[in-house]
């Protein structure tokens, strides 16, 4: 390793896999959901945190869109 470097010579560049990388975000649950998705991880062997990761890009790939249309009860 060098003691010093010319930065002025060094060829910068932009990481190719800045936009795959994970950002880190805080959501607020429910108890339920977050049941659900520990119950699948049990089962198939991936966190929990993964498998939401998952459904939710495969949402995002697929365009479907939450379904807001409540309806009063009879």
């Amino acid at each position: 390793m060098r003691t010093e470097y010319e930065i002025e010579k060094l060829d910068p560049r932009k990481n190719p896999y800045a936009d795959k990388l994970k950002r880190q975000v805080t959501m607020n649950l429910k108890k339920t959901t977050i049941d659900y998705f520990k119950t699948l991880a049990d089962e198939t062997g991936i966190s929990y945190q993964n498998l939401i990761d998952l459904y939710l890009d495969d949402c995002v790939k697929k365009g479907i869109k939450p379904d807001f249309s409540w309806k009063k009860p009879a």
